[in-house]
């Protein structure tokens, strides 16, 4: 017999709705369904990771890519420096046949002229190589020949000529420079 006393009202009510005897679940599907969902956490883990590995790689070449962007900008930058430099701007102005101008004169807005203009002294005038376009061969008249001698119908395009070290012309190609 039992040692325990029968329930009374509310208590029995409630005994009724839960089995008697101990109800043993099945632990088959509870193992099966922890084991997935260590399985599944293991392989999240795994991809993420994954991921994660491959981010740093791109983030590696994109810096590796950023430090030689950033030395190709800073050598452009030094040239731009050289070449824009006063000395090397008075060099380059002075190959290409200019010299120094004399005083200015401005227009003020309401057209007055404002200063009295002078030309370039004397001293400065250019003694060593001309312009590049001051050098420039005459057109020839003679009928251009091909290799082999004989003359063909259209005229010699003429070459122009530019100084080169040591007072000699030497031959330039004809052809014009993009953006000029």
């Amino acid at each position: 017999m039992s040692s325990k006393p029968a329930p009374r009202g509310r208590a029995a009510r409630l005994a009724r709705l839960i089995p008697a005897g101990r109800a043993r679940a099945a632990r088959t599907p509870f193992v099966l369904l922890v084991v997935l969902l260590l399985g599944g956490g293991l392989l999240g883990l795994l991809v993420l990771n994954s991921a994660l590995s491959e981010g740093s790689f791109e983030l590696d070449d994109i810096q590796r890519k950023t430090k030689s962007l950033t030395d190709e900008e800073q050598a452009l930058q030094r040239d731009i420096d050289a070449y824009s430099a006063p000395d090397a701007l008075q060099r380059r102005a002075r190959e290409l046949g200019m010299v120094p101008g004399g005083d200015p004169a401005f227009l003020n807005p309401d057209g007055s002229v404002k200063g009295v203009p002078s030309a370039a002294p004397r001293s400065a005038v250019l003694t060593g190589p001309r312009a590049p376009e001051a050098l420039t061969a005459a057109p020839s008249t003679a009928p251009a020949t091909t290799p082999t001698g004989t003359p063909t119908s259209t005229p010699a395009t003429p070459a122009a000529t530019t100084p080169a070290p040591g007072g000699a012309l030497r031959s330039a190609p004809t052809t014009p420079t993009p953006g000029r």
